[in-house]
């Protein structure tokens, strides 16, 4: 569920944050027309795709959170069929499946079955696929859950490349992925927009209110009581945490620079209730 969501998106990478349940995935479908909202609309390019929704699905490219594939096809050969489906002529189809392998790195493994791909592979081919269309919207559902470092690099690395002249949503509950791409961030939580802004906007919100300090394991719970704990690292001597406070934790605490993530966290417990 979603309400009050007044969104209005540019060219470039729009990441967007909130935990599970924030009601990204239910503003993805609103979007994409799979969904239709009981109050409220949306538009593209001045037209209602609420009432029209093909003015927004002809030029929409998706990754959906689980992204099916055509085990017993290979890649090209499932590049062909989705082309196909989009109605794209057999020239414009084999130029743009050229285009999308080189743009996914994917050239190695054109010609093996997708039953054989890793995670990152898949989500690469759905990137491909997503594509093909040279849409004028695209957007990833959550495209880098489950896979290692690596394949996020890669698979972020294959979005950064996508974003000129076109809007992108990047939806994720994964700060590092929206940090490494994205130009504006809208965070969601409870199906409310909290904010949506530049990221250094975001990050410089939280300016001289991160520290650092090394405390007593037993002293912890305490913290996370009092403060917005970003992180904990186990060590010999005691426990390293990371926090945003408006004054010093602790005797021993020192300012840190500020994060995407550190803004993120700060913004979603501020939000009343929370």
């Amino acid at each position: 569920m979603i309400r009050d969501v007044s969104l209005q998106l540019d060219d470039g990478i729009h990441g967007l944050l909130g935990p599970n349940g924030a009601g990204k995935s239910t503003l993805m479908n609103v979007l994409t027309t799979v969904m239709e909202p009981t109050t409220g609309t949306a538009y593209w390019q001045g037209e209602d795709i609420t009432t029209s929704p093909n003015a927004v699905r002809s030029v929409l490219g998706y990754l959906p959170q689980d992204f099916d594939v055509y085990p017993d096809l290979t890649l090209e050969e499932f590049l062909e069929y989705m082309a196909a489906l989009r109605g794209l002529d057999s020239e414009t189809a084999s130029a743009r499946i050229e285009e999308m392998i080189t743009l996914t790195n994917l050239n190695d493994v054109r010609s093996r079955k997708l039953k054989a791909f890793s995670g990152g592979m898949r989500q690469r081919a759905g990137i491909a696929q997503a594509l093909l269309n040279d849409p004028d919207l695209l957007i990833a559902d959550e495209p880098t859950v489950g896979l290692d470092p690596e394949e996020r690099v890669r698979l972020r690395s294959a979005l950064s490349n996508t974003a000129d002249g076109r809007v992108v949503i990047l939806s994720t509950h994964i700060v590092p992925d929206v940090e490494a791409t994205a130009n504006k961030i809208a965070i969601l939580d409870n199906g409310q927009l909290l904010t949506h802004t530049g990221v250094e906007n975001l990050v410089e919100r939280v300016a001289g209110e991160v520290y650092e300090c090394l405390v007593p394991r037993a002293n912890v719970s305490t913290l996370r009581e009092q403060y917005q704990v970003c992180s904990t690292v186990q060590r010999s001597d005691g426990v390293a945490v990371r926090l945003v406070a408006t004054t010093p934790p602790t005797d021993n605490a020192t300012q840190a620079a500020p994060t995407l993530e550190d803004a993120y966290l700060k913004t979603i417990d501020q939000q009343p209730g929370v």
